[in-house]
């Protein structure tokens, strides 16, 4: 007798604690659990939607002892707040191309990607990453996945943006892009305003942009694009704007 398709039961574990890469002197704990067979896409959205991230085939969200520095955001893409800095960027980068390509690490990604990694977190362990390493980051995804190329008039690809493709919008896996280039561009800042402009276009609501840490450098840049809902106890819930640390002296990503 067919009873239908068995649904297995989903565990979630807790990680040792770790030095955290984001604030010196904090130990980082996630809780952790596999995406995997035909209900992979289904639970990605449900946790998705209550704070998680995914790395390769996991969710993860952080637990980390005695801190709640980690806090997820998103944008509120049919709301957003087109600033004159924005516009220009937008209008700085007019001339590249966007393709949508499947999620399939090749060379070319991967010398921008470690050009980028030298260059940015030159001291962190993605910049030891190898080929294979990327590959895996880029193709290990039991969800929808895609990898968006930026290219220049003379196609040379400039930026990447590895995105997880939601019923509501676009999640920004991991971005890079090439340092190199004239400060004007802002790569890194204009691939989210393209998200934005994605989630737009697909007639969508949000761009999750993962963890805001206010007291990161590397990471409290986020709060410049608003509005943005954080998730927090009650649920997503709109950041109020007086809770917003100065971000003007924070670099572009």
């Amino acid at each position: 007798m067919d009873q239908g398709p068995i649904h297995r039961p989903n565990f979630f574990f807790t990680t040792a604690p770790m030095p955290c890469p984001y604030l010196e002197g904090r130990l980082e704990r996630k809780v952790v659990t596999d995406l995997a067979g035909a209900e992979a896409e289904a639970l990605h959205e449900t946790l998705s939607r209550a704070g998680f991230r995914r790395s390769h085939t996991i969710a993860y969200a952080p637990v980390c002892p005695g801190c709640n520095a980690c806090i997820p955001v998103r944008i509120r893409a049919r709301e957003f707040n087109w600033t004159k800095s924005f516009r220009r960027q937008s209008k700085a980068n007019r001339d590249l191309t966007a393709t949508f390509v499947q999620a399939r690490a090749t060379v070319e990604q991967f010398h921008l990607f470690s050009q980028y990694q030298q260059a940015r977190h030159g001291d962190s362990d993605m910049a030891l990453m190898g080929f294979f390493d990327y590959r895996s980051m880029v193709e290990d995804s039991p969800i929808t996945t895609s990898i968006v190329e930026f290219r220049d008039p003379r196609g040379t690809l400039v930026a990447a943006c590895l995105l997880d493709h939601l019923a509501d919008g676009l999640s920004a896996v991991y971005s890079f892009f090439d340092t190199t280039l004239s400060g004007n561009r802002g790569l890194g800042s204009w691939m989210i305003l393209w998200m934005v402009e994605e989630v737009l276009r697909r007639e969508q609501d949000h761009v999750y942009l993962g963890y805001w840490i206010p007291e990161s450098p590397k990471m409290a840049y986020k709060s410049r694009y608003r509005p943005l809902d954080i998730f927090g106890k009650q649920g997503w819930a709109p950041l109020d704007l007086s809770d917003l640390e100065e971000t003007a002296s924070f670099p572009n990503p």
